[in-house]
């Protein structure tokens, strides 16, 4: 206990900072959670949480045996491996291009002009998207123009939902998440490069030799968090892009907790959905973390 108190006057100011965020996770993070009851109850609204009835895991069974349940879980895998598939290792192959341009003005113009999308909100790219993908838009006129094709409502389109969701993500994204991979190469030991190249290696074989062993462990971290959301998809831009037309390959977890808690009412029941989704992600988490620290000895913990 002296320890602590001597702790606490020596680094005051240390957690005097940290007293903001503290408050801020306890009241937007922890204080929500005592919600979850309502997955486990008929919640009304009238009653309120601790009044509603229990009615145990009777929404999970309804969720797990819902003629919905097998189309929502493919999509919503489909859609974060194709993500992953793309996104993740994009930003990694820009970060070694960059590392290499010798060029500064050109090097800080390409960072800018890929960080820029990033900036841009949501509604605004999904705007952008409806605009050029529409029938008159750009990429139909482009089509049209150079390959003769007739016009295409790609938003629409079921099976080029998934692609202009993932593809638009990269574009927003890529110079925004290649950041952490310049800072993790720019922690290289410039002494490797040294005797890479005393030992003939050239700029191709420094990269591949030296630069990418060098970011595997950041590699490896932040793909263990992208597992641990592989459940998790960007469902507000889902929101913004689909349509009925596009159900079948862009209906995901998280647009079905909207449409059935937001818009339905039904509180207790999305809840419950989003509650399963969660512990989901949390035990995938965990599972990913454990196999890489056997693998790799590279873990969150």
């Amino acid at each position: 206990m002296q320890g602590l108190i001597r702790d606490l006057k020596r680094n005051r100011t240390a957690y005097l900072m940290a007293v903001p965020a503290v408050i801020l996770l306890l009241v937007f993070s922890y204080a929500p959670m005592y919600g979850i009851l309502i997955a486990f109850k008929k919640y009304k609204p009238a009653l309120g949480i601790l009044g509603s009835p229990w009615i145990g895991f009777t929404h999970f069974e309804t969720f797990f045996r819902s003629a919905h349940f097998l189309k929502l879980v493919r999509n919503t895998v489909c859609i974060s491996l194709y993500s992953m598939a793309v996104e993740f290792p994009l930003p990694i192959v820009l970060a070694l291009i960059l590392n290499e341009v010798r060029a500064p003005k050109f090097k800080r113009t390409v960072q800018t002009i890929t960080y820029m999308p990033y900036f841009i909100s949501t509604v605004v790219i999904c705007g952008i998207l409806k605009q050029f993908l529409a029938y008159d838009g750009t990429l139909n006129a482009i089509l049209k123009h150079l390959f003769g094709m007739e016009p295409v409502i790609f938003l629409n389109e079921a099976r080029y939902f998934r692609s202009v969701l993932v593809w638009s993500n990269v574009w927003q994204s890529v110079g925004w998440n290649s950041i952490i991979y310049m800072a993790a190469i720019a922690g290289i030991d410039m002494q490797l490069y040294e005797a890479a190249r005393i030992d003939g290696c050239g700029r191709f074989r420094q990269a591949l030799y030296v630069t990418l062993p060098g970011i595997v462990p950041t590699i490896v971290i932040l793909l263990i968090l992208t597992m641990g959301s592989l459940f998790a998809v960007a469902t507000d831009k889902i929101l913004l892009l689909y349509t009925p037309l596009t159900y079948e390959t862009g209906d995901v977890i998280g647009t079905y907790v909207y449409r059935k808690g937001i818009r339905g009412g039904d509180y207790s029941f999305s809840t419950a959905v989003g509650l399963a989704q969660t512990v989901v992600n949390f035990t995938l988490l965990i599972v990913v973390n454990n196999v890489s620290k056997r693998v790799s000895e590279v873990s969150l913990w």
